[in-house]
This record gives C-alpha cells, structure tokens and sequence, in this order.
C-alpha cells in the first residue's frame, strides 16, 4: 500500500533531478519570449548555516519566478555570493581561518541548502564577489568612473570605527553608530578614495517619481529624505584680515541675514587648517583641543535636542557682506561639515540653536524679522528664538518686506554683486569606498613619485588580492602594507619604481552592479554585453530587505545611471519593481544574570510560563526577535529539510502571514504546512483511476457539480489575483479552503473532480514545487508543470447561485444550509428552525435577538 504521508525523501530529490536535467531554469542570453527578471538581493556567506529567516526572501522569489514561467515568460532567477566585505572577514578572524577559506566552505554549504530546497535558480550564472573573475570587472568600474571625474581621492576628516578599525561611508553609520558592530563611530583624519555620488543627487531624487507605485513608499521617503534637497541661499562671508577667502554659508532663511551676530565653522571642516595658520598662540590651542575632543563624539550626540552647545573663539574676524561689521568667527561642535557648507551664520534672534549657543557665550541676540502684526522681539526679554517668517525690519533697504520676498530680493543682490545667490544644498555626501581591511576588492591605482596616482590599464586587471596573507587583524591601516610582493611595482606610465594603493574596496560597490553580470556572467572581455543587458533590464522584480534603503539601492542607482550617461545601458534605473519582505521572528530564553541565550536544555520549568536557568537558578526572560545565530533562535535549513521537507518549509514561510510583515515561527506553522501537503497527497490517491479532463461543460453539471465548479473558478480567480499581489498568505489559505471543498464532494470520479485535480495541481506549483511536479506526472503528464499555464478562471462562472450559511446557536455552529444567493431572512430562519440540530438547541430557551448576515451567517442568541 502507498505511503499515507507525503513521501518527500523520495518526490523531491527526484523532481530536482529531474529541473536540472531538462534545463528548466536555464535562461537564454537573450529572452525569445517576453522577459521577466526576477532577483533577490544575494547573501553574505559569512557563516553559520542558512536558516528560515534566510528562506522567506529566496521562498518569495521562487514563487515569484514559478508562476511567471507558468505565464509564459523567458525568466532570469540567479543566484550568487555577496562574499566580500566586513561580514566574512571578521567571522574568519573570529574562527582563526583565513576569510577565502571560511568564504568558500560557507558558499558551498549556502548553495547546497538553497538546492535541498529546490529553489529555481539558474546556478550556471553563479558569481560570488571574491572571485577574481568578478572582482576584475568591480576593478573595471572604479576605473570607469575614475577616467569620468567620479572617483578622487582627497584627505578629509572620515567616518571611523574604532572596534571594526576602518572607515565608514556615511549611509553605513546609523545613529552615529557602526552598522556592523553598534561601536560609537568617531571622526578621523584620512585620504581616502570617494566616488562623487553627489554629482548625480538631482537626478537621483528627481527619478524617485519614476519609481512610485512600483517600490513601497516608505523606500521612496527614506532615499528622498537621505538625499535632502534644500532650497536656500549661499551668501559668502570674507575673512576681516583676508579678503581673498570666503566663507560660504547655506541658509534657508536670508531674510534673516541682518540679524547674524557671529559665525561658526564644523571642527572638522577642511579650511579650519588654513585658518588655524592665521590664528595667535592661544586661540590655535584652544581650537585644536577643542577639535580633537569633538571629533570623539558621534555626530548624534553633537546635535542631540537639548544638549549645552559649546564651543570655542577663533581669534578671526568675518565681514558682514551688508553691514560691513566685522562678526566673531567661532568652531561650535553643533556644525557638521558635511551638513550644507559646514559653517553656519548664527542668527540667534531667529535660530534656537544659535540662541542657546548665544546665552552661553554671551553673544548678541538681534531680532530682524517680526510678526505680521506684530512688534519685533526684545533681545533682553526674549526667551526662545522666534522661528516663523514675518516681515523684515532692521535690515537695511530689505526692511518692511514680507520674508519670502525679503529671501528673493536678496538672492538676486548677492547674485549681482558675486557673493552668492540662490542655491541648493543636499544631505548626501559622496560615498567614501576606502576600506583599510584585507578582504576586499584592491583599488586598481599605483602611487607614483614621478606621475602621482596612476589608474591600472584595463589589459593588467585584476589587480590579484593576495592570498597568502596571514596577519590580516584590523590595525586602522590596510594589512596590505605589510605585503612588499603586492606593494611594490613598477608605474604603468613611466616604468619607475611605484607602490599599490594599499585599500580595498567598499564591499557595496560589489554589490552595486552584481545584478548587470548575471546577464553575463561568463565574459571574458568585458563586465557585461550590453546588447544582452539591455535585453533583460531592468530587473523587473527585486526582492530584499527594507534595511538596504539607503544604502545599496541608492548605490546601484547611481552607478546605473553613471553606464547609462556612458551609453552602455538604455535604462538608468535597474529595478522596475521593488519588494521588501518582513522578518522571521522566533522566541527564545534569555538570561539576564549569564547575559546569554539559553539552550531549551537548560531551561526549568517551575511554573506555567515561567523557566528558570538550570546553571544560575536565574528567571528566564522570553524574547521574541529576528532569527540569528548569535541569539541561538534559528531554525537551520538542512536539519528541517531532513525532517519536514522542502515543500512543508516553503509553505510554513508563505502562509505564516503577509509577506511584507515580520512574523514569529512556530511549531503550529510547522504542523499545518505539513497537514496542509499531507490532506492533498491523501486525497489524491483516494481518486479513483481515470481520465483527466481539461475541460468540463458547466452546462451539463448538475446544481452541485455546478457549485464545485464555480467554487473552483473563484479559487482560481483569488490565487492568480494574490500571487500577482504578493498575497501569498491568502493564496495558500484559498488553496486550502478548495482542498476542504473538494473533501466534501461527494463523487471523487465525477469529470469535474477529476477536471479540478488538473487546475489544482497548476495553482499549487508556484507554493509546493515538488508535490505539484509529483502530482502532475500522476495525472499523466511527462512534460513539467511549469511548462504548462497557469489556470485562468471562467468569467461567466465566478457567482454562486447556491450559498452555504452557518447556523450558529449562542455563536456555535449547529448547522449548514445550502439556499439560493439573496433567499429572503424570514424564509432561512424558518428553514434554519426546522433543522433538526438547529430545533435540538432552540428547544425551551428563549430567542431573544437573530442577527442574519445575508448569505452569510445566522445567528440565534439565546438564553
């Protein structure tokens, strides 16, 4: 007798097989039919085994890419290694073992998961961007942008990690904070290697509107917000004793301009050397200490609500450019030199900032700007600055002007007489892609005495990371300085003696072109065809997470549109449609007093809900976070696949919730994704023998074939609109409600039950990949599902004229009545009151409400 159970040892090891034999994820180099590129951002093989958290974003994928072979599509779904970087260096460091080697294994162990999974990826594209037939091509782009004004290098106060001992692009700091290791980041001095990203900040926001409707709108908000337009005015300030330097300022509030009692400079800024030459003895003191111990703080904490403002006199002089008066030049911590020009006109008057910077130093508060109907402020009295426009007073031939107006005048006259105007500032800087780590991309450039920095010709890429390094623990400078092999060479113009650039690359710029070299990922001759390129982009799917905002998708834009203005893409952005998935959660014992995660094994149970510690007698703390390993909540992929399968895995993931949410994994996901396969392989097997129509005649149904039918028809209807959706929480469930419609047909050899089997199975396919393969051999066929079309329903057949409504007693449900569409109340109550189950519940209680949901549900509220 036939296994009972879903036998999944035996189907899916068979069916990948048999994938792989006929080719089936293979795409062309140029799509035949209508493309459909489908990618999921690639992971960091950094270590420990890939876990259901990892799953949810490939399972949506796979889904993605099934139904849309099933559609008809030529479809792209690759799969590759994000493998150098942060993350994989510092788990080898962790382990002792050198990160090519802990990469590699960690590859092989991630793709062999992935395939337990059968998840549909065309693995003859594979990359990772350790490889040196990948990292060639990265070389290739930083040169591509160099040879175009993008790449320079320049010496600037930097973004540096104390803990990871490198520096960091500002997208990678959040809340002042290393995104890696949650280390305070400080300020350093450094040349490093920058990519001008701001070149394309216009463009880059503008474009955003390409993107609504297609990307979620919290992405769209958080790149327009990191972009941060302003529209203002620069207005230059000359130095009293120099008047050849200029002091720029933005500021969005000109109207205030009259109002400015003395200027401060970002401690970090880079002309605060050239003044500190100018400064006496004590002022150059005062300011140095003062800098050094800013740069120590984050800048969070520098700009913190609340926070005393503090700061330091330069000695200088600034001019106004109206007045003429000569304004105090201070370095205030509250300045950052990365936010507009990096100095600031202190108008305490109208800027809180500036008023409590005022107070403390007993700077002069000038009001300049009143209400509308209103007087302007007292200096002596006033509290708080007053922030709002009004109308210009105090303020030379400006005065009496409303402030819009004021603003505009006074642009056109800085304009005119060349000092400043109107302008825009941005919140982006540009990227900083020095790394002074080993493992990484090296930067394809040679340092010269004779010629200066010297790019690498294209013929001499790559530039080979050297693989024989041992000591690679982060000391704040490059491990590679250490390597005279890698280091010394000779300059490609002039032949002398020359030395590498000793930094890596930014592993985000791996990632920012990585999904242009899956269209071709075998050339040899360039990073892509551009004639296939353009065939297949954009991708019109990609699917990862929300944390990548901006980061990596602002990344990728730009370098997009940078090929693009190159002629080398027709398309200047790369993903049409965007989807972010939600998180995997799992709970799991913590231990204050050990302040680690505890095994199940060591937890006590002393009452309900309440565990102790078996090793410090401790109370356990229930936690409830994202999968990891460091929190010992995952649930690893290979074990699970071992003993549930690949199918019950994917379904536990997509029914779990919607896609787009976090949710937390359970056993009772576990258990009905298993149930759910297993109903199905039972029901199928208690089928009867016979042929399988693809067709069926409604009109030669009786009334409850009929109702079978149309149900089916819905059924396919709701699938179809929820997978175009990402509703594929709601897909299964559909899926699962016909599963108990078909239980209850009465005649399992009737041509519309069989004709069901054959549509089933179609909208199963995308979600238990497996089974479905399985059941559609059953059926008869020798060709894979996936070469079939996914069903599309009836439109004349999507109305029940027969309904189903409950009939609950006291909210328990006693009954079912099968009644036309729309009967009318009275006539169901009474039928309800007849029915034996009903009357046996209703017999001497007294009725005191029935609420009737028309074709829905009755209700009889008794007592």
């Amino acid at each position: 007798m036939e296994e009972r159970h879903y036998p999944f040892h035996e189907v899916e090891p068979r069916w990948q097989a048999f994938w792989q034999e006929i080719g089936l994820y293979r795409a062309p180099d140029r799509p035949e039919r209508p493309k459909f590129y489908v990618l999921e951002m690639f992971p960091y093989p950094s270590g420990g085994d890939l876990h259901m958290g990892h799953l949810k974003n490939y399972a949506i994928g796979d889904v993605v890419a099934r139904w849309a072979l099933m559609q008809g599509y030529d479809v792209l779904h690759p799969m590759g290694w994000d493998a150098f970087g942060l993350p994989a260096e510092n788990a080898a460091i962790k382990y002792g073992i050198h990160p090519k080697t802990w990469t590699d294994q960690n590859i092989v162990a991630y793709r062999h998961h992935l395939q337990l999974l059968g998840i549909s990826y065309d693995w003859s594209r594979e990359l990772a961007t350790c490889w040196p037939d990948y990292y060639r091509w990265t070389q290739w782009l930083f040169l591509y942008l160099y040879h175009r004004g993008l790449a320079y290098r320049a010496s600037e106060y930097v973004n540096f990690c104390p803990n990871c001992k490198t520096v960091l692009a500002n997208e990678q700091v959040i809340d002042g904070l290393c995104e890696r290791c949650k280390t305070p980041v400080v300020k350093k001095a450094l040349e490093q290697w920058f990519f001008r990203i701001t070149a394309y900040a216009e463009r880059l926001l503008t474009d955003l509107q390409k993107l609504e409707g297609k990307w979620p709108d919290h992405i769209l908000r958080q790149q327009a917000h990191w972009i941060g337009r302003s529209e203002g005015t620069e207005i230059h300030f000359r130095l009293a004793h120099r008047p050849d330097v200029r002091l720029p300022v933005f500021t969005t509030r000109a109207d205030t301009l009259f109002g400015v009692t003395f200027l401060t400079i970002a401690p970090e800024h880079e002309l605060l050397d050239t003044l500190l030459e100018d400064m006496d003895g004590t002022h150059r003191a005062a300011v140095e200490a003062y800098r050094q111990s800013a740069l120590q703080k984050t800048d969070v904490e520098r700009t913190a609500v609340g926070r005393p403002k503090t700061g330091v006199p330069t000695g200088l002089a600034v001019v106004h450019p109206y007045t003429g008066e000569a304004l105090p030049l201070w370095v205030s911590d509250y300045v950052l030199a990365h936010y507009g020009t990096g100095i600031v006109m202190g108008v305490p008057a109208h800027d809180e900032r500036d008023f409590e910077f005022a107070r403390q130093y007993g700077l002069p508060v000038r009001p300049v700007v009143r209400p509308v109907d209103g007087v302007l402020p007292d200096p002596q009295t006033m509290g708080a600055a007053w922030v709002e426009k009004g109308i210009m007073e105090a303020s030379g031939p400006f005065s009496g002007l409303p402030s819009d107006e004021g603003i505009r005048r006074i642009q056109e006259d800085l304009r005119a007489r060349g000092l400043g105007g109107p302008a825009v500032s941005y919140r982006l800087r540009d990227w900083l892609i020095s790394r002074q780590r080993y493992w990484g991309a090296p930067i394809p450039v040679v340092h010269c005495p004779q010629c200066g920095i010297v790019p690498v010709p294209e013929d001499q890429l790559p530039v080979r990371l050297p693989e024989n390094v041992q000591n690679f623990l982060p000391t704040g400078r490059s491990p590679l300085e250490d390597v005279p092999a890698f280091m010394e060479t000779t300059c490609p113009r002039c032949a002398g003696p020359a030395r590498r650039d000793p930094d890596t690359m930014d592993t985000f710029v791996d990632s920012s072109w990585y999904f242009l070299r899956f269209i071709d990922a075998h050339n040899d001759r360039a990073p892509f065809d551009p004639e296939k390129a353009n065939a297949w982009l954009p991708v019109d799917q990609y699917i990862g997470g929300a944390e990548h905002a901006t980061k990596h998708l602002i990344y990728a834009r730009f370098i997009t549109k940078v090929l693009y203005d190159g002629g080398l893409l027709q398309y200047d952005e790369p993903f049409e449609h965007l989807f972010t998935q939600g998180l995997v959660l799992k709970r799991f014992w913590w231990c204050g007093h050990c302040l680690r995660p505890v095994e199940e094994t060591e937890a006590r149970k002393v009452q309900e809900e309440t565990y102790l510690h078996t090793v410090c007698e401790t109370t356990l703390e229930s936690r409830l976070e994202m999968m990891s390993k460091s929190r010992g909540n995952v649930v690893p992929v290979g074990p699970f696949v071992e003993k549930h399968g690949a199918d019950v895995a994917r379904i536990a993931i997509l029914f779990a919730g919607p896609p787009e949410k976090d949710f937390e994994w359970t056993d009772a996901i576990v258990e009905g994704g298993r149930n759910f396969l297993n109903r199905i392989w039972r029901l199928f097997l208690d089928t009867p023998a016979g042929p399988v129509p693809t067709e069926v005649d409604p009109a030669d149904l009786d009334a409850e074939a009929l109702l079978f039918y149309i149900r089916l028809q819905k059924t396919v209807r709701s699938v179809r609109e929820d997978v175009a959706q990402f509703r594929f929480n709601t897909a299964v469930a559909q899926l699962m409600a016909f599963l108990n419609t078909m239980y209850e047909f009465p005649d399992r050899s009737h041509p519309v039950f069989r004709h069901a089997w054959y549509v089933y199975v179609r909208l199963l396919a995308p979600f238990a990949p497996h089974l479905a393969e399985e059941l559609w051999h059953r059926l008869g066929y020798s060709t894979t599902v996936f070469r079939s079309p996914f069903p599309v329903e009836n439109p004349d057949y999507l109305v029940e004229t027969v309904v189903e409504i409950p009939v609950q007693v006291n909210g328990r449900v006693r009954a079912t009545l099968r009644v036309p569409v729309d009967t009318d109340p009275a006539t169901v109550e009474a039928m309800a009151r007849s029915h034996p189950n009903v009357a046996r519940y209703l017999e001497g209680r007294h009725v005191q409400k029935v609420v009737y949901v028309p074709n829905r549900l009755l209700n009889f509220v008794v007592s």
